[in-house]
């Protein structure tokens, strides 16, 4: 049997405008998912509005559940038209062999699974190129490279995304030499962000990520940086008399730095978890940054007689 007639016919099965699609935050080719020939839904708040850290799938590509037996030859039967207008010179034994494969199953208990892929890996369009375009399976089992509750876990981890920080700085235009500069975060926002990667009627996953902490990088040396990280889970807002423990004293001007002034880093740290504890492992915590330049000079004081 020609390959090409095959490929033809099972694309027209993948390739289905009218299923549901998996759609989680992309960032160019190198972070979140983009779900291509698949019926994993991917839900919830943490799916947009924020910056993802880059998490990638192990495997770009994979089987999922599809359609049963009497379903798969009736969409292959539909497809008829098109079979022949791509093939000019098929026949009609060569369509009848072809269909032979779905019909034999009919009846029989299990259903077809078909490949799937992450378009937003770059190896994903040659890891799905190298899977059969359909696996007949039985019931209670997953074929060889079948997706399982742990790659659904994965895919939602991909898809999860954490608000960027916008640091607040006191004193925030300029800093003074061993003068506290109190930092803080701008409005944290949803500090619970989830993702739910499901197969409806099949399977589901849920990881959530929760801000616990932020870390404070100077942007310079110890010798020339006091820095102070007791700081909760955003920051500690500047009060007049209050306890500096959150932000970093600078002890020598910027004067001499690039663009004469520092660059600070702040970094929110975003643990995560799997709800239920569905699958054996846990994440390493998501973790964005931002930067604030801080130019820093010295106190001048004129001494009179």
């Amino acid at each position: 049997m020609n390959r090409l007639i095959s490929v033809v016919t099972a694309g027209l099965l993948l390739l289905d405008p009218g299923g549901p699609r998996g759609e989680g935050f992309q960032d160019g080719r190198t972070a979140g998912v983009r779900l291509e020939n698949s019926k994993i839904v991917i839900t919830g708040n943490g799916l947009k509005g924020g910056k993802t850290d880059g998490y990638r799938l192990k495997r770009p590509c994979w089987y999922e559940p599809g359609p049963e037996a009497a379903e798969m030859l009736k969409t292959q039967e539909d497809v008829r038209a098109y079979w022949f207008r791509m093939n000019p010179n098929g026949t009609e034994e060569q369509f009848q062999a072809f269909l032979k494969q779905f019909k034999d199953k009919v009846g029989k208990p299990g259903r077809w699974w078909t490949p799937a892929y992450n378009e937003a890996d770059p190896n994903g369009t040659a890891c799905w190129s190298d899977l059969d375009l359909f696996v007949w399976v039985p019931p209670g089992t997953t074929p060889p490279a079948g997706i399982t509750l742990t790659e659904l876990a994965e895919i939602a981890r991909a898809a999860l995304t954490v608000p960027e920080p916008r640091i607040k700085l006191n004193p925030d235009a300029k800093s003074y030499v061993n003068l506290p500069t109190w930092v803080w975060l701008d409005g944290t926002g949803q500090t619970r962000r989830s993702v739910t990667a499901s197969i409806p009627g099949v399977m589901s996953a849920t990881v959530t990520a929760r801000l616990d902490e932020i870390k404070i990088d100077a942007g310079t040396t110890a010798d020339r940086a006091e820095v102070r990280e007791q700081c909760g889970a955003g920051g500690r807002p500047y009060t007049k008399g209050g306890q500096f423990t959150c932000g970093v004293r600078y002890l020598r001007a910027s004067a001499d730095q690039p663009r004469e002034v520092y660059v600070l880093t702040v970094t929110t740290v975003w643990p995560v978890e799997v709800e239920d504890d569905v699958v054996p492992f846990a994440y390493d915590p998501v973790e964005v940054g931002a930067t604030r330049d801080v130019p820093v000079g010295e106190v001048q004081s004129n001494v009179r007689p």
